[in-house]
């Protein structure tokens, strides 16, 4: 008898890639005032380069890109996504971008676990938390499987009006997150 599944090599699986963090730069920032998120996230778009340069508007202004910000690169060194790493008065506050075309593949928590430990590395003693709005149940998902628990629900100012967020706090430990930083 031959059977065909003892002679044919397994198929070859897709390897996730390994993110790491690096400075951005501003060719990273111009990259990511071009990314085009589907609805309903398309309202996390950012605005042309040109109009963040001119507002000297986050990562657009050199010193806070410097200060806040990392580019998130896959194994080949490409633009994966971005951190902010915004520092208050005893936290540490996470901002965090995927590029459109990486979102929903399982790759959040890896992402937000790399700035987790960044975050704890640059202030230890400092809560790390993020706000996120209480609509978008999959960035909500993916925190909570990052080892976040939402602390407290109130309204803020966004860049598309007023929006119901949800303060998320760390709970986990970065030594254990079994994330690959280099």
């Amino acid at each position: 008898m031959n059977d065909k599944r003892l002679t044919d090599p397994a198929p070859s699986l897709p390897q996730r890639p390994r993110f790491r963090l690096t400075p951005m730069t501003e060719e990273d920032g111009r990259q990511v005032c071009g990314w085009l998120y589907p609805e309903p996230y398309d309202r996390y778009r950012w605005p042309a380069w040109e109009q963040m340069v001119r507002q000297r508007k986050e990562f657009a202004d050199p010193d806070i890109r410097k200060a806040q910000y990392l580019a998130v690169r896959d194994e080949r060194g490409e633009l994966a996504g971005y951190v902010q790493l915004f520092a208050l008065d005893r936290a540490i506050r996470l901002g965090l971008g995927l590029r459109p075309d990486l979102c929903d593949r399982g790759y959040g928590k890896e992402v937000t676990l790399l700035a987790v430990r960044e975050a704890a590395k640059r202030r230890p003693w400092a809560e790390i938390d993020l706000e996120v709005e209480t609509w978008n149940r999959r960035a909500i998902r993916v925190y909570e499987k990052a080892g976040f628990r939402a602390q407290d629900e109130y309204e803020r100012q966004a860049g598309h009006g007023a929006v119901r967020v949800l303060c998320m706090v760390w709970q986990g430990e970065p030594e254990n997150s079994g994330v690959h930083v280099e």
